[in-house]
């Protein structure tokens, strides 16, 4: 018996085939092997689904209070030159009249 992947949505180990599709029951996530094989090493991804690599420029796309402070960063300010790193907040960068801030990946888009 093959050994078949864990979920990639919720990392269950309890994992199932049906035809062509792999399907998790604890959280009802469908994918394709072959989808996952072409997917891994996929990366980090804007709010639209672009790929982000070191070294980009981004664009916030929601008004986000600076924790500790009463500074917001505005819809549509641009930052330059990011790093990618792991965790929640996973994008570092230095924001113009700001300083030095981590972002969610999740709220802002590639230039």
């Amino acid at each position: 018996m093959s050994e078949l992947p864990n979920c990639p949505q919720c990392g269950s180990a309890f994992t199932y085939q049906d035809g062509q599709m792999l399907i998790c029951p604890e959280c009802a996530h469908e994918w394709s092997p072959d989808a996952q094989a072409a997917d891994t090493g996929s990366g980090i991804r804007d709010a639209n689904g672009t790929v982000l690599a070191d070294g980009d420029t981004i664009t916030v796309i929601k008004d986000l209070k600076v924790k500790g402070t009463s500074q917001v960063v505005k819809v549509g300010t641009k930052v330059k030159n990011i790093r990618l790193v792991g965790g929640d907040h996973d994008i570092d960068c230095k924001i113009d009249g700001i300083g030095a801030m981590k972002l969610k990946s999740e709220f802002v888009r590639k230039v």
